[in-house]
């Protein structure tokens, strides 16, 4: 996508409704934003079809699947070449207790968010998954005492 398109204001109350509950009929989502229904999901396909909607997905919650803790992870790596960036991320990708990871500017070259079972699940991802990555020099970790707000999204 070369360039921003054009959403306006009826676009901008289809993505807050979508937002807020992506299983919505098209029928409950025209209605909700004042739309027939053709119009209404002409315009869900272009806003899909110009990339402004990426994905649809299911939040899963971490209590529930017995990972009730989140650790932020900063991650230095040894040294700062291609094969070394292309090897670590991919590993990263592939942990499954890996909610989500950036890399980085500034003193840190990635952070990293984990889902594990208390500090004895975090012992075994660290030594059993997180520090064999290639690449790792330094880690630093804080466990996560509440979330304040959890957005996957801007509100448009």
């Amino acid at each position: 996508m070369n360039s921003t398109p054009s959403i306006d204001e009826t676009d901008r109350r289809i993505l807050r409704a979508l937002r807020r509950d992506g299983r919505l009929s098209n029928t409950k989502l025209a209605e909700q934003v004042g739309l027939s229904t053709t119009p209404c999901w002409n315009r869900v396909r272009a806003l899909e079809e110009n990339g402004v909607i990426e994905s649809y997905t299911a939040v899963l919650n971490q209590q529930a699947l017995g990972l009730p803790d989140t650790v932020i992870i900063e991650v230095t790596l040894d040294r700062h070449d291609d094969e070394i960036f292309e090897k670590f991320g991919q590993a990263l990708a592939d942990l499954p207790e890996v909610i989500e990871a950036y890399l980085l500017t500034g003193e840190y070259d990635y952070l990293i968010k984990v889902a594990v079972a208390g500090t004895a699940g975090y012992e075994e991802f660290l030594r059993r998954k997180l520090y064999k990555l290639p690449g790792l020099r330094h880690s630093r970790s804080t466990f996560v005492l509440r979330c304040l707000k959890r957005a996957h999204s801007v509100e448009p």
